[in-house]
């Protein structure tokens, strides 16, 4: 290559170089640039964002400010009305305070105000009456008034409190409890005693007010009363008829234990058709045996009917009814009842009302027969007499096994000595020791003996010598 081409070459790569080294500089003069601009950036950012974090930090300082200032005004009106509503029940407990002293005042006044005759009628749901019990002296004595009749019966019925200023005049008033305890009652007030769930258990009556007539004061009065008397009255009634029915099961145990440990049928068929009347508490009793051959029910002993045995098929009336179905049946009006056959009324005379017939089943669950009740007293028979009288019957029917199976066998001795004495020839037996225990009139007459000269001896003993 020429020089003169080598120089220009040179010449032109200084010139390049030149130009490189300037765009170097440029470049990092532009570079610092930005970093300056990016550093300015950066801290104006975090300028920013340094004050936005206080404006925060400060809005958080006013509103926990404001929140404490919010709770703390919040804790004062709860302070406040905390305050009010102490005094409120302050207030109020003055209020019942003051109502109960003047309520037991009001009482004290209202009892002197009146004469001393007040009457409490409870409920038996059994009979559908309502009872209450008057002392005279030493006696007391029980009213029963059914639970639809009468004031009472209609405070009962209805669950209103009633005000009755003349007695005499109203028509439900029933006149036969002044007959019977020989008050005069002039005015009643009257109202249900309700227990829980306003169940209403009987009513509570006040008669003949002092001065005046009754108020509807009196029977707010009376209600309250009445209303706090109900759960005392529960309780004593639960009581009373727990101590009833355990000394019935006392009393059933009693006859169940005599009536089983009797053999002789007849004897064991009277006391239990009594035991049965008089457990019942009904007019009469009868139990019908089954004859087999006849197919009939004939009445081997009635309580209250002497000794009359009537017989008719076992497929007629309530006895009937009751031997072949196996199951109880409790009328309460005989003469309504279609199966009642009134023929046994006819023949003794008697007036039937109400009926309880329950079957006779022995030990191999064959019926042998029915027990009736006729008539229970004050009423129809209950669910309580138809279980009890079942329970009876269950055990009379184990009783009545054992006494016909000795009857029976009874039956058999009398017949075989009756058959040894009709006998010409003589007949002695022996037991299992060879002793002679019995010998016919044929016998002690061809051997011309008596009896105390033959029993009780050893037969080889007897039967030598002249005897053999």
């Amino acid at each position: 290559m020429k020089p003169e081409d080598q120089q220009k070459d040179l010449l032109s790569l200084q010139k390049e170089n030149l130009h490189l080294k300037q765009s170097i500089a440029a470049l990092r003069d532009q570079l610092e640039k930005m970093e300056i601009a990016r550093e300015e950036a950066v801290q104006n950012t975090l300028h920013s964002v340094q004050g936005e974090i206080t404006q925060l930090r400060t809005a958080v300082a006013a509103m926990r400010e404001e929140l404490e200032k919010t709770c703390y005004e919040k804790d004062c009106i709860l302070q406040q009305e905390t305050a009010i509503a102490i005094d409120k029940t302050k207030q109020l407990h003055d209020t019942i305070v003051t109502l109960r002293d003047e309520l037991e005042h009001r009482e004290a006044s209202y009892q002197e105000n009146l004469r001393t005759m007040t009457r409490i009628f409870l409920n038996d749901p059994e009979t559908g009456e309502l009872y209450s019990r008057v002392a005279q002296g030493n006696i007391q004595r029980e009213i029963r008034v059914l639970n639809s009749s009468g004031i009472a019966g209609t405070v009962f019925q209805s669950g209103n409190s009633l005000i009755i200023n003349d007695a005499y005049r109203d028509k439900r008033f029933n006149q036969s409890v002044d007959e019977k305890t020989g008050y005069m009652t002039k005015s009643i007030l009257c109202v249900p005693i309700k227990a829980a769930k306003q169940e209403i258990i009987g009513v509570a009556q006040v008669l003949n007010k002092k001065d005046g007539p009754f108020t509807d004061d009196d029977v707010m009065l009376l209600e309250a009363i009445a209303t706090q008397a109900a759960i005392a009255l529960q309780s004593t009634i639960f009581t009373e008829r727990m101590k009833i029915f355990r000394t019935k099961e006392m009393e059933f145990f009693d006859v169940v234990a005599e009536a089983t440990s009797e053999i002789n049928l007849g004897v064991l068929l009277h006391k239990v058709m009594s035991e049965a009347m008089r457990m019942m508490d009904a007019e009469r009793s009868t139990l019908f045996l089954n004859d087999e051959k006849t197919s009939e029910l004939y009445s081997r002993i009635g309580e209250g009917l002497g000794s009359t045995e009537i017989r008719f098929p076992n497929d007629v009336g309530i006895a009937g009814t009751v031997f072949q179905s196996g199951e109880a049946i409790n009328i309460p009006h005989a003469y309504a009842d279609l199966r009642f056959n009134p023929s046994f009324d006819k023949k003794t005379g008697f007036f039937t009302r109400s009926i309880l017939c329950t079957p006779v089943t022995n030990k191999s669950g064959k019926i042998i027969g029915v027990t009736q009740v006729l008539n229970k007293m004050g009423g129809p028979f209950t669910k309580e007499d138809e279980m009890r009288l079942k329970a009876f019957t269950a055990q009379v029917a184990i009783a009545l096994e054992n006494a016909k199976l000795f009857d029976d066998v009874q039956n058999m001795k009398n017949y075989n000595e009756g058959m040894l004495e009709s006998m010409s020839n003589g007949v002695i037996t022996l037991n299992e020791d060879g002793k002679i225990i019995t010998c016919n009139t044929a016998g002690m007459r061809i051997m011309k003996v008596s009896l105390s000269e033959i029993l009780n001896r050893k037969v080889e003993e007897f039967l030598s010598g002249n005897n053999a």
